[in-house]
């Protein structure tokens, strides 16, 4: 039933067809039109929107890449968000209903599930693949094409040790939207940084050497944790609010 819901969310025959993050986007828009905030001034922080409306920052952060991809606000990393266009002149494109950190908890929910049944089912082969596609991925850290590849396909090898197809093409799916979502590209177009990955390898192993093992509940919990990290990371290094935060998360424990 998990699955399923899972499942009829990201193929949109879900009824919550109308996303949170849209309601926040409209109603920044409504706070804007009341205000006297000009073309080219500068916006209030997420921050400042998440207490107004009590909602969390990553729903604040949703909605404003909506706005960002709508041409209404232009983000600058370090500076903030500004106002780009006026209200009735803004192009407005089509937007995904999936916002990237939404789209990040259904992936925690889901995989970290599969990997615990794939740590019970899986293949001396698939073990084999997995470590192939871990190197691989290690080997590419300085093409983020190739290194993506091989992080999706570290995710779907997974899905697949499940023997489940059923599973493998949900979480197929799920990976072709992240791929296409342009809300998704806008986040990554405002990272810099990319040594984010090489923490992702790490959690990878982490999660391979709990397959090995068979260990069901361990790769769970890798899984969660890995995800839990990809989430928090991309928060961090796409806030334009705190910029000398950015480097909080790659800083040695004694440092922190």
């Amino acid at each position: 039933m998990a699955y399923q819901i899972i499942y009829n969310t990201i193929t949109k025959n879900h009824p919550m067809a109308e996303r949170l993050y849209r309601e926040i986007g409209e109603k920044i828009k409504q706070e804007i039109a009341k205000s006297d905030i000009n073309i080219g001034d500068k916006l209030p922080t997420e921050r400042v929107y998440a207490e107004l409306f009590g909602v969390s920052r990553t729903l604040v952060r949703e909605a404003f890449i909506m706005l960002e991809i709508e041409e209404l606000i232009e983000v600058r990393k370090g500076s903030g968000s500004y106002l780009k266009n006026n209200l009735s002149s803004q192009t407005v494109d089509k937007v995904s209903d999936v916002g990237p950190f939404e789209l990040l908890q259904a992936r925690q929910v889901l995989e970290s599930t599969i990997a615990a049944q794939a740590a019970l089912s899986i293949t001396k082969a698939d073990i084999q693949q997995l470590q192939e596609t871990l190197d691989l991925e290690g080997a590419e850290l300085s093409s983020v094409e190739k290194s993506n590849k091989a992080d999706r396909d570290f995710h779907l090898l997974i899905a697949k040790a499940t023997q489940n197809t059923l599973l493998l093409d949900t979480v197929t799916r799920i990976w072709d939207m992240r791929d296409g979502n342009p809300m998704w590209q806008k986040l990554h177009a405002r990272i810099n940084d990319s040594s984010y990955h090489g923490q992702w390898i790490e959690d990878h192993k982490q999660v391979l050497l709990q397959l090995r093992k068979r260990n069901a509940e361990g790769a769970r919990k890798a899984m969660w944790q890995h995800l839990e990290n990809v989430k928090q990371t991309l928060f961090t290094l796409s806030d334009t609010d705190d910029p000398e935060f950015d480097g909080y998360i790659f800083a040695h424990p004694k440092d922190k």
